[in-house]
């Protein structure tokens, strides 16, 4: 049959039903528009995954490999093709899949769009994970002990040694970049991107490292001692303006005795804070930071304005991966409050949050010296 007598093909049929499925991401990471093949597989309607949050549908590992790998490709190259992900059915079940996808821009190359195309590799993962599945049974009926000891061991080694190591490098070669190299326009800003993707992978690295150790049964180490805090608070702070130089950050800071602690985990403490200040905070108000000693106990808050948080979701901010309708960004796994409840209940204290139309206020309270 000449192709002049074919019939014509049906476009929106061609989009829904295609062999593979179609996902379109806002620049924020929420779902703007989903195949109805997508859908089916998800098992959920097309009209409810539209405006969630990616994250919601991908696996623990799939966050990782999308904030740290996908994304930052896509920023730079506006393309990325066969990245291995799982999704997760409204039942909780994982889809593996391998992903394409391509950024769309405006005339002024801001983003406007992330589309992926998504194909399912199930029996090939299925085939590899028991291939892992059946040497694990082997390895844990022969030694379950001496293999668990093992697992700790390497994985804080890994995230320890061969991640942390090579990021200080990279950390340390962008500031020479950019304190001691005449770039130009585009230079900046590509220095400017891969500071912040350094500092975003470190921070993630040192959160899953602190929840790794809890759900292993080390729980946080601390290293306490009398601690004069201003000068480690301080660093924080301008570790995170040299980050984010837009944003005005307000210190006050009273503290007229030492405290007994962990000293890096108190500057931890502030740097996630600061880091979710900036990340959902209003650009335009100050973001504060207080810090003072007074009737036996160290009080620490961090205040930023912008959109309050929905009472809903006041209660599940401290829980691990929790980033819900407030949690706009895709720049972190939701670990960083998580983690800094665990160095305060490490420390005998409380982490409380208030939140109203004028401003959003966390504040760390503990005693000076421990009971």
């Amino acid at each position: 049959m000449p192709s002049s007598d074919l019939p014509p093909e049906d476009l929106e049929d061609l989009y829904e039903n295609a062999p593979c499925g179609y996902l379109s991401l806002s620049p924020d990471a929420h779902i703007a528009k989903v195949n109805a093949r997508l859908a089916r597989w998800l098992e959920m309607p097309a009209d409810e995954l539209v405006g969630k949050p990616f994250h919601e549908i991908l696996s623990f590992g799939g966050r990782i490999a999308f904030e740290t790998h996908l994304a930052p490709i896509l920023r730079m190259q506006q393309g990325v093709s066969e990245v291995a992900l799982d999704l997760l059915k409204a039942d909780g079940t994982r889809i593996p899949i391998i992903a394409n996808a391509a950024e769309k821009r405006d005339s002024e190359g801001r983003p406007l769009f992330t589309r992926l195309a998504l194909f399912k590799a199930i029996d090939r993962r299925s085939y590899e994970r028991g291939l892992v599945a059946a040497r694990n049974k082997a390895e844990d009926a022969a030694q379950v002990e001496h293999e668990t000891a093992i697992l700790r061991e390497q994985f804080i080694a890994v995230l320890g040694h061969d991640l942390k190591n090579p990021l200080a490098a990279l950390a340390a070669g962008v500031r020479l970049l950019q304190l001691r190299e005449a770039l130009s326009d585009r230079g900046r800003l590509v220095v400017k991107e891969m500071a912040g993707s350094v500092a975003r992978a470190t921070a993630l690295v040192e959160n899953v490292l602190d929840f790794a150790r809890g759900r292993l049964g080390e729980g946080l180490t601390l290293a306490r001692k009398d601690e004069e805090l201003t000068p480690i608070l301080e660093q924080a702070v301008a570790e995170i303006a040299t980050i984010a130089p837009d944003r005005e950050i307000v210190t006050h800071f009273e503290l007229s005795q030492p405290v007994n602690c962990d000293g890096g985990r108190m500057g931890q403490v502030v740097s996630n804070l600061l880091s979710n200040a900036v990340t959902h905070g209003a650009p335009g108000i100050p973001i504060e930071v207080e810090a003072r000693t007074g009737e036996g106990r160290f009080t620490l808050s961090v205040t930023n304005g912008g959109l309050p948080i929905p009472q809903a979701a006041l209660s599940q901010l401290f829980q691990p991966f929790f980033r819900g309708a407030v949690r706009r960004s895709r720049q972190g796994l939701g670990l960083g409050l998580f983690i800094v409840n665990e160095i305060a209940e490490a420390h005998g204290g409380t982490m409380d949050v208030v939140s109203t139309d004028e401003m959003t206020r966390f504040t760390l309270s503990m005693p000076l010296a421990p009971a």
